[in-house]
């Protein structure tokens, strides 16, 4: 298979301290890849050793099936557009205008100002000057400039950032749009997961430059706890553990197990209220993506304080 993206052992240093540190990634050609991480986490200095804007330390990079070098650049980045940080304009020009100038230095053919207009929705500002689009419409410019050559994969770095709502929305569906629309597959980073779960297909987590976690977002979701609530649960407690039950948890009057099938749950309440006991609540409690985020992210701090703990005691 050709990935769009893929990256082993991927390190960058500076200074001797590793931002990017032995990254494995993979991205699947046509569709959103979410590259989700907190701010200062290396997603953008990941990104940009994608670019060639900035020099691995180690390891190395495939762009579209190409092992990326300096010499194998010229090849490959006319086949990848992007958008790195805020985007520039001349702000006395046009929206066209300002297409024009960057279609004239791709060499590309003067009906892909138009194609990109319409794509990112903007044909109806075209002739309006840089300066007065909204940060949502200079966002949208933005990666129009970025679409002409009709790259195969493109690259955007929080492009959300500093937007409302609406503009964040108009992104949103943008970026969702462009596997099918301009059959292409689109890198995305953000540290909000929320606007992530929205567009994504697959995604990367990173944290002080260690990849923690890559795959469908399924992936990430909870397989939940049973919990009951009683009206004794210790004698409940005790109970369930004498018949075999797991009992993970107690806490005031609920009780805490793994999931379990529907009919083992029915035979499990009914053990109980022979027992003598009321139940008063059954259900099953899940965490939600950001929860899980949030522990994948605190553990992988945890075990790396650890480990420099021990390090220090050696």
């Amino acid at each position: 298979m050709q990935w769009a993206i893929r990256t082993s052992g991927l390190t960058k240093q500076y200074r001797g301290v590793p931002v990017v540190d032995k990254v494995d990634l993979t991205v699947t050609p046509q569709q959103v890849f979410g590259f989700l991480g907190p701010n200062g986490a290396g997603k953008s200095t990941t990104l940009k050793m994608l670019l060639g804007l900035a020099r691995p330390t180690s390891g190395t990079v495939e762009v579209l099936g190409e092992q990326f070098t300096t010499s194998s650049a010229r090849k490959i980045l006319p086949r990848v557009g992007s958008l790195i940080e805020s985007p520039s304009f001349y702000g006395h020009l046009s929206g066209r205008e300002n297409l024009d100038i960057v279609r004239r230095i791709k060499e590309v053919p003067k009906a892909e100002v138009r194609q990109a207009l319409e794509t990112v929705r903007l044909t109806h500002a075209a002739d309006k000057l840089a300066r007065e689009y909204s940060l949502g419409m200079k966002q949208r410019l933005g990666i129009a400039m970025a679409l002409l050559g009709r790259p195969e994969l493109l690259i955007l770095d929080e492009p959300t950032n500093g937007l409302d709502p609406a503009g964040i929305r108009e992104i949103r569906e943008l970026i969702k749009s462009l596997p099918l629309a301009r059959e292409l597959t689109v890198v995305v980073s953000s540290h909000l997961l929320s606007e992530i779960e929205q567009m994504a297909d697959t995604i990367g987590i990173i944290d002080h430059g260690h990849l923690l976690y890559q795959g469908p977002l399924s992936g990430l979701e909870d397989a939940g706890r049973l919990v009951l609530t009683t009206d004794d649960a210790q004698r409940t407690a005790a109970l369930l553990r004498s018949q075999g039950w797991q009992v993970e948890e107690l806490h005031g009057a609920e009780i805490t197990l793994p999931v379990y099938a529907d009919n083992h749950v029915a035979h499990l309440v009914s053990t109980i209220v022979k027992s003598g006991v009321g139940v008063h609540r059954v259900e099953v409690r899940r965490r939600s993506l950001e929860e899980t985020f949030l522990r994948i992210t605190e553990q992988a701090r945890t075990q790396r304080a650890q480990i420099g703990t021990t390090g220090k005691t050696a």
